[in-house]
């Protein structure tokens, strides 16, 4: 430890949600959603085809919730709004199929990452970048981000927040470092089909589709993942 990603690029969808209908979703971890008005929660579904790293190339889809962070000492309203404004929430992540084995198991192995095997059939090369995820031979979803607009680069910039996870009735958490360049973004732009598979059914629960609040494209992402903790 760490795991280093030394080149990865993406492209993700962002949707708002019931917040009550999600909290039911990701109860089984223990956590609480961070809430945005309306009572609505915010979801991510996002593909990643990781190139250089220290687990080999591969192809991952998550399904991810904001969440308040597991030492916050006050949640609801204005301390949620303050929480996502200074970048101290955490992103729980609550499906994470993959298409190689060494990843799935130190994914859930060393973080408890929900790591599964699935079929992944991408294309990047495009001006929009598409995606279609299928398990056990059932199409889960497809999904298309139109170009944005490009975000101003920052030197040195970079994220860091933690993760959540839980598997085996362990919720853990890891500090994830991301450097984003070559990013692009706008309100919109995303087109997502959903299929039969029970995951699928999930996110219609939820109101997808829909529009997305924001896509973005990353060209290029590089990322850091220290130790899970049990919390």
């Amino acid at each position: 430890m760490p795991v280093q990603i030394r080149q990865a690029r993406a492209f993700l969808a962002s949707y708002t949600v019931a917040a009550d209908a999600a909290q039911r979703v990701i109860d089984y971890s223990g956590l609480q959603l961070i809430r945005v008005p309306g009572n609505r929660a915010l979801c991510t579904l996002v593909f990643v085809q990781y190139v250089d790293g220290d687990l080999g190339p591969y192809h991952e889809f998550g399904v991810s919730f904001m969440v308040r962070h597991h030492r916050a000492t006050a949640a609801g309203g204005l301390a949620d709004a303050r929480a996502l404004a200074a970048g101290q929430a955490g992103v729980f992540i609550h499906r994470l199929p993959v298409d190689g084995e060494f990843t799935l198991a130190a994914g859930r192995g060393i973080w408890g990452f929900p790591k599964e095997i699935a079929d992944f059939r991408m294309d990047y090369e495009g001006t929009h970048r598409r995606g279609a995820l299928h398990h056990n031979g059932e199409l889960v979803l497809g999904l298309t981000v139109r170009p944005g607009f490009a975000a101003p680069a920052k030197r040195g910039a970079g994220t860091s927040f933690d993760a959540y996870s839980h598997i085996d009735g362990v919720t853990r958490c890891t500090q994830w470092d991301m450097e984003p360049s070559g990013l692009h973004a706008r309100p919109g732009g995303a087109d997502l089909t959903l299929g039969e598979h029970p995951w699928a059914r999930e996110l219609a629960a939820l109101g997808l589709p829909k529009r997305a609040s924001m896509s973005s494209t990353i060209a290029r992402l590089r990322m850091t993942f220290q130790d899970a903790t049990p919390v």
